[in-house]
């Protein structure tokens, strides 16, 4: 049998990590006496840091100072979740069972190496992972494929054999536009706004090797 595939995203579906990004934000814009709200916090969750700091700081900062903010803002949230990362309710369970049941499983994260390599670390799960990709393998963020093209191919499996867990829209056009399926998890995004997700969960009980089967069998 051709192998199958699960790429994860991982804040907002590993990890339940909305509030302490926001306040990571926060507390960086503090320091560099501007303000985020909530609202814009949300507005663009999941996007790379650095994109959401030419949109909130200006399209005119040096990319050194970009990279600087950048820094900056993910040492803020690993200070924040190293010993206490906020894993998401049936989130190891989940991955765990997929890999029992012969699944290759990913991670592809709009995040720095660094942040996935401490989640990893603290929950557990490298045994459990065939491939990793984050921010820094990637030149275009999504909602372009190619950090879920990239997780495929280090996997070994078929675009088309892949399935995709996210939490918000661009994370779920990034998924249809790589050719995989996409599972939404509605822990930071109301269902109205994922509803071109193959299918739409409220939790990752809800989620099983056997339904996921079913999903990638529907062509």
């Amino acid at each position: 049998m051709e192998p199958r595939g699960v790429i994860f995203d991982m804040d907002g579906v590993i990890i339940d990590s909305g509030s302490t990004h926001l306040a990571s934000w926060k507390q960086l814009a503090v320091e560099n006496r501007l303000e985020i709200t909530d609202r814009q916090f949300w507005e663009t969750f999941g996007r790379p840091s650095r994109e959401i700091i030419r949109l909130r700081w200006g399209a005119d900062l040096s990319d050194e100072e970009v990279r600087r903010l950048d820094e900056r803002k993910e040492a803020i949230y690993r200070e924040l979740i190293r010993g206490n990362v906020p894993v998401m309710p049936g989130a190891v369970e989940l991955m765990r069972a997929l890999h029992a049941d012969g699944w290759r499983l990913a991670i592809g994260s709009s995040g720095p190496p660094e942040n996935v390599r401490l989640v990893v670390s603290e929950l557990g799960v490298a045994d459990l992972l065939a491939a990793t990709t984050d921010a820094s393998d990637v030149r275009r963020g999504k909602p372009d494929p190619e950090v879920f093209l990239l997780a495929a191919d280090r996997m070994g499996v078929a675009p088309a054999r892949c399935i995709v867990i996210e939490d918000a829209h661009h994370g779920i056009e990034a998924a249809h536009r790589a050719g995989m399926k996409a599972v939404a998890l509605t822990s930071t995004h109301p269902p109205c706004q994922l509803g071109d997700a193959d299918l739409v969960v409220s939790r990752l009980g809800d989620v099983s090797p056997e339904g996921l089967a079913e999903l990638l069998a529907e062509g």
